[in-house]
């Protein structure tokens, strides 16, 4: 059972988190933080010395579980299927299912809301977001650089280039939809990426 610090430290980041999804960090006062996680402001002080500090552990925790979600996800797609073109389309698919859910318009990414601000924010923030989409070309082109290798694509392209582009897509899908107001968006690009591989590619070897 978490300690009652931990409680406390995990009620200011889903508060924060909520509120900066919906007003953008520099939107985000920390006494709009006390009002919504109800904490003082001893509380708060005592976990975050400043909003910096605060955004700076916002985006480690949402790095982290997105680091966690990508390998989850990989190995998901692994255990069913040992082809690696099949296993980049399943982990689209899985991808498309789970965006499928999303009755959220508002719905985001962290790290998408911060980059305008980036300029304004600690290094140590960028290079938490730089790591987490870096993690993501590296894991997803190493699929596809087998994926290459196996099934030469139609044109020329680079596995880091292909890995980029879905996470492009993922972060575009996000942006439609909020501009939009149109959660079916995310559904919408993921299946427009997927057909621009099987496309690419070809058919893979059957699961």
């Amino acid at each position: 059972m978490p300690r009652s610090g931990e409680k406390t430290k995990e009620k200011i980041l889903d508060a924060a988190h909520a509120l900066v999804m919906g007003h953008g960090l520099a939107g985000t006062s920390i006494d709009m933080v006390l009002a919504k996680a109800e904490i003082t402001k001893g509380a708060f002080f005592y976990h975050y010395k400043t909003k910096t500090d605060l955004a700076q552990a916002l985006v480690q925790r949402y790095s982290d579980r997105d680091a966690a979600h990508l390998e989850a996800t990989l190995a998901r797609a692994e255990k069913l299927s040992s082809d690696p073109l099949q296993q980049v389309l399943v982990f689209i698919g899985l991808l498309q299912e789970e965006v499928e859910q999303l009755a959220d318009p508002a719905a985001g990414c962290l790290i998408a809301s911060y980059v305008y601000q980036f300029e304004d924010l600690a290094p140590e923030i960028r290079a938490i977001s730089a790591e987490s989409f870096l993690l993501w070309r590296q894991r997803l082109g190493a699929k596809f650089e087998a994926a290459i290798a196996q099934y030469p694509p139609r044109v020329s392209v680079t596995a880091t280039s292909l890995a980029d582009a879905l996470v492009s897509v993922f972060e575009g899908g996000f942006v439609m939809t909020r501009v939009l107001q149109d959660p079916t968006q995310m559904a919408q690009q993921m299946a427009h990426y997927r057909h621009y591989i099987e496309l690419l590619f070809g058919s893979p070897d059957p699961l």
